[in-house]
């Protein structure tokens, strides 16, 4: 199988431009390609995932990625599937989270020895005068087909800036100065990024000439990608501190039973053919597979002894017999404790299982608490010390959120 068809097969690509020689591109490593990475937030999460998991497959067969740093489409905000304008972030602000988004993405790029690239599209477009814009970029797009974009039909209602309606502009002029300062030929974003791509394809086409070659491909399922990247508890972040490997792990433990198989395709580096046997398992079958998919996505992020320990952690929960030393605890001190108990709804909030005691209430009176397997309804109930000594108890809120609450 080539890389083009293990692509095609694993559900990665939904629409492209001139297939036949973007094919011939990857399979012989011929394509330097970049994706756009937005510093909206100090840490990747979920929905970047996909992407980032491309690139290092794309590398792999040794293409070049080029991963660009919205500096500077970062100061506006594209308004794709959203329903407000984003919040304006400070260039410091900005700034921090380009570093966080560097140290991430090299564990999944090898930026060494000239195979990958990091870039900051600031670099060009903070110093662009507007006028010559006007004049040199404005000219090729025409504003009645950008109102076409969905991106842009989704807005009107509500309200669409003049400052997110320049954002198609920004990131084909992106694609414009990527093909010609680093040969880039080729990008690579969500479905919903589509015309946007396709405006920077169009530009550079434009610009300079029949003998200028640039093509485009998204990713099926990225906009789906994005919303993985939430949760009733909000996002699913790469960062440790954000997210610890623990909770990551759960996270993909967790997921529906109907998208086990897809994740697998999408995301992990295992064959295609131990993933379709896979395919045929059932029932309780079904939890094997989703703890190989937590383990190896956990594995990726945050390497093979953090995904060893959530792994453990996890089976003290769900299969029983292992360490819950593994899991996340929290540690109680003398000052946690009345007369030598403390309530539950203390409990669940120290161990940040609930914000605040009326939702902790709330949760005991729903019969979504429980206490090493016991349910617990009774919102009165308290815990004496001696129970919590040694390794504690596990204290549980819903199917996914668990704790192990110990005293030294």
């Amino acid at each position: 199988m080539t890389v083009w068809e293990e692509l095609k097969a694993r559900g990665l690509i939904a629409q492209v431009t001139d297939e036949e020689e973007i094919k011939e591109m990857i399979n012989n490593g011929k394509a330097t390609f970049y994706i756009g990475f937005d510093p909206t937030a100090d840490s990747l999460h979920v929905g970047h995932f996909m992407a980032l998991c491309l690139m290092k497959r794309l590398q792999m067969a040794g293409n070049k990625p080029i991963a660009l740093l919205g500096g500077g489409t970062g100061m506006i905000g594209d308004p794709s599937g959203r329903s407000d304008m984003r919040q304006m972030m400070t260039e410091e602000t900005i700034q921090h989270n380009i570093d966080c988004f560097k140290k991430q993405m090299e564990r999944f790029i090898d930026f060494s020895d000239g195979k990958a690239m990091m870039v900051n599209n600031a670099d060009w477009l903070m110093g662009l005068n507007y006028v010559e814009v006007l004049r040199e970029v404005g000219a090729h797009f025409s504003v009645n087909r950008m109102l076409t974009a969905e991106c842009y039909k989704q807005r009107m209602e509500k309200g669409l800036s003049f400052l997110e309606f320049n954002y198609m502009i920004m990131q084909s002029y992106d694609f414009y100065m990527l093909y010609q300062k680093y040969g880039c030929n080729m990008q690579f974003g969500g479905d919903d990024q589509w015309s946007n791509m396709l405006g920077g394809t169009e530009l550079i086409r434009r610009k300079l000439g029949k003998d200028a070659y640039a093509m485009t491909i998204t990713l099926l399922l990225n906009s789906e990608g994005k919303k993985m990247g939430k949760t009733q508890a909000g996002a699913v972040w790469l960062d440790p501190n954000k997210t610890s490997p623990f909770d990551f792990y759960q996270y993909w433990r967790n997921v529906d039973d109907a998208d086990v198989i897809k994740c697998m395709r999408l995301l992990t580096f295992l064959p295609l053919e131990e993933i379709e046997a896979m395919a045929k398992w059932e029932g309780s079958q079904l939890n094997k597979a989703k703890e190989i998919l937590a383990y190896e996505l956990t594995n990726l992020v945050h390497g093979e002894e953090e995904a060893k320990k959530a792994q453990e952690g996890a089976r003290a929960l769900f299969a029983g017999g292992a360490d819950t030393a593994n899991m996340p605890a929290t540690e109680l001190t003398e000052e946690d404790f009345q007369e030598g108990s403390i309530d539950l709804i203390s409990l669940l909030v120290k161990a940040e299982l609930v914000p605040t005691r009326s939702e902790g209430r709330r949760a005991i009176e729903q019969g979504g608490v429980s206490m090493d397997g016991e349910k617990i309804t009774d919102i009165k109930f308290v815990v004496v010390k001696e129970k919590l000594l040694g390794n504690g108890i596990v204290l549980k809120r819903g199917k996914k959120k668990f704790n192990r609450i110990y005293v030294k």
